[in-house]
């Protein structure tokens, strides 16, 4: 398929994998729609696509709230036009302490990881219905596929958005609405670049947003990128917890905390 004079809307823009997708798509002649917290990070994003010739424009919005980010989708599709795909790749990640238990931070990462995306879904879904067609995509994670130490939060959120998607997917099949749940491994963005371990497969945000496009224009499924690292979080499903309980240790010791607070 081409992306040509179709409308994007990309929820967490102002950085990383969302502000790189942006970039691409509008290459690609789509005219997109940013979402995010940051309204200087939306402007200077807008501003650098229609420099370059594409069409851009933006609407701040705490994806973690719902009323917010339904206005904000909305907003962007009465000036872009009716939203021919939703990628809805907003997310937080932090640390799951147990001494004490960090509950607000739990809640905050299901805020945002699970029901941003559904509130983002709610937004553009019944106009794709009235249309018959749409794509729903949303960024999750390879950690979604098992349960890590010092991440039982974060990787339950994408878990979850993983379930939800599938779901989705198929109760839509015969809509002619396409569902694509995008799970990459380690991506440099302001996200990771405080994990003080080495990244295993570690990807631009560019490389990241270059090959999820090519995912989204075969209408993929499920992505799991990059292989090697897929196969590497499926294959811990066999260790035994003594294993992977070892391997993290150093890593729950000291913990790496998001720069800002979620």
């Amino acid at each position: 398929m081409t992306f040509a004079n179709q409308v994007a809307v990309i929820t967490g823009a102002s950085s990383g994998i969302g502000w790189a997708l942006a970039k691409v798509l509008a290459r690609e002649g789509c005219k997109v729609g940013l979402m995010a917290r940051r309204r200087d990070k939306l402007v200077a994003l807008a501003n650098e696509i229609q420099a370059a010739g594409g069409t851009a424009t933006y609407a701040p919005a705490d994806v973690g709230d719902r009323a917010q980010t339904v206005a904000a989708v909305r907003e962007l599709a009465a000036r872009l036009g009716p939203v021919d795909l939703l990628i809805a790749n907003a997310g937080v990640g932090a640390p799951t302490t147990v001494e004490p238990l960090n509950v607000e931070a739990q809640e905050k990462m299901f805020r945002v990881n699970v029901f941003g995306v559904i509130y983002a879904i709610e937004a553009v879904l019944p106009n794709m219905l009235s249309r018959g067609r749409g794509h729903l995509a949303a960024v999750s994670s390879l950690g979604a596929y098992k349960g890590l130490p010092g991440e039982s939060g974060y990787t339950a959120s994408k878990a979850a958005v993983n379930t939800f998607m599938e779901g989705l997917r198929i109760q839509l099949r015969d809509r002619h609405i396409a569902v694509t749940t995008i799970c990459p491994g380690f991506v440099a963005t302001p996200m990771t670049e405080v994990n003080q371990f080495k990244m295993p497969f570690l990807l631009t945000a560019d490389e990241a947003a270059r090959r999820i496009v090519g995912a989204l224009r075969r209408r993929k499924k499920v992505y799991d990128f990059p292989w090697q690292m897929g196969l590497m979080m499926k294959l811990t499903a066999f260790l035994p917890d003594w294993v992977i309980a070892r391997s993290m240790q150093k890593y729950n010791d000291d913990p790496p905390f998001p720069k800002e607070p979620l």
